[in-house]
């Protein structure tokens, strides 16, 4: 977990620029809790922050969701953020990964969410990504939402309602956080799974065209799937492992629990990935033998009809000497001939399962 010495002022008596949107309206939810409980009251973030270092006890938990650049220089300023930190929680689209800035702890999750379709043969996407990113002090933390499907108000509740857990701090808040997101990965990839088994199916039922764009799309939904989770491993070990870790050791313990999830899914996607690439290559031999199949059956009605094409040809250049021409019975038999070839040609590519 690489340390990077802070280069902004530190909670210092700094003035905040006014931003030109309220900060509130990127506010989901502020609270100050003390040993636990969530104290009565409405607090803004600076207000929060002020009644904890008032009281010396106590956390911040700032929930925000899609705060802009002027939004979150305001809180940056109230919680002393790098500035780094700040430009990433704007612009968002970061990798999973834990940053350290002297007592802050940066973590950026990925989250994602299984879209509802009526068949994997009729959708064009299966998995919806977000992001969420945590601030994590001695005293606060702070919540950056990106994305509609990752309300974390669920996740608040719970934790209030179970103060004995809640009183562990923020490291606390961030070990749920990433529960809940690694447990969301979980139900994903549970959903994902009938659309990769109903894939299969259709490309080993006989006699059944399967489109092969169907499988390129499934696949690079799972390659989005598989860069919104896989990247976190590393980040979980460093919240478990890492020297001077500022995480309570009886958190860490918790930490473990969400990594053992992490690497079910990761071994999920793995083999979502590796089914759909055998899929693939069936699907590619399939449709080969299906255009061979194809081309048989064309090269047969081909020949078929180049025998009376021909036969007409031939009588067709009116020479006055030909033979058969003047026969009375000549059109007749060039008719049977040309019956008799074609039955025997069509007979002969029926047997051969041309036709």
């Amino acid at each position: 977990m690489p340390h990077q010495p802070s280069r902004a002022t530190r909670r210092g008596p700094t003035t905040p620029p006014v931003p030109t949107v309220p900060t509130e309206q990127a506010v989901v939810d502020c609270a100050v809790y003390v040993d636990g409980h969530r104290l009565p009251g409405r607090y803004s973030h600076t207000e929060a922050v002020a009644e904890v270092r008032r009281r010396g006890t106590g956390f911040v938990w700032l929930g925000l969701h899609h705060p802009d650049e002027e939004q979150m220089t305001n809180v940056s300023h109230t919680f002393g953020l790098h500035e780094l930190m700040v430009e990433d929680a704007v612009h968002a689209h970061q990798r999973p990964k834990l940053e350290r800035y002297d007592d802050v702890l940066f973590l950026v999750l990925r989250t994602v969410s299984y879209i509802e379709h009526e068949s994997v043969t009729t959708t064009k996407d299966i998995v919806e990504t977000g992001e969420i990113m945590l601030f994590t002090g001695p005293d606060f933390i702070v919540s950056v939402r990106h994305g509609d499907h990752s309300e974390l108000s669920h996740v608040r509740k719970r934790l209030e309602r179970d103060p004995d857990h809640l009183s562990r701090g923020p490291a606390a808040v961030l070990h749920a956080i990433a529960d809940h997101v690694v447990d969301s990965y979980l139900a994903v990839t549970t959903a994902v799974q009938p659309d990769v088994d109903d894939i299969e199916e259709l490309v080993f039922t006989p006699d059944t065209r399967i489109a092969v764009d169907q499988i390129y799309m499934l696949k690079r939904e799972i390659v989005q799937l598989r860069r919104a989770v896989v990247p976190l491993a590393e980040p979980l070990q460093q919240l478990i492992r890492a020297p001077g870790n500022p995480i309570p050791k009886d958190v860490r313990r918790y930490f473990r629990d969400v990594a053992d999830h992490h690497t079910t899914v990761s071994d999920r996607i793995a083999a979502f990935d590796e089914t759909l690439g055998t899929l693939l290559d069936a699907a590619i031999a399939k449709v080969t033998v299906q255009q061979n199949t194809d081309m048989r059956k064309i090269s047969a009605w081909v020949a078929i009809a180049a025998v009376p094409t021909m036969i007409a040809g031939i009588y067709g250049m009116n020479f006055d000497r030909m033979p058969e021409l003047h026969w009375e019975y000549g059109y007749y038999v060039v008719l049977a001939a040309i019956v008799a070839i074609t039955v025997g040609l069509f007979v002969t590519f029926r047997r051969n399962n041309w036709l």
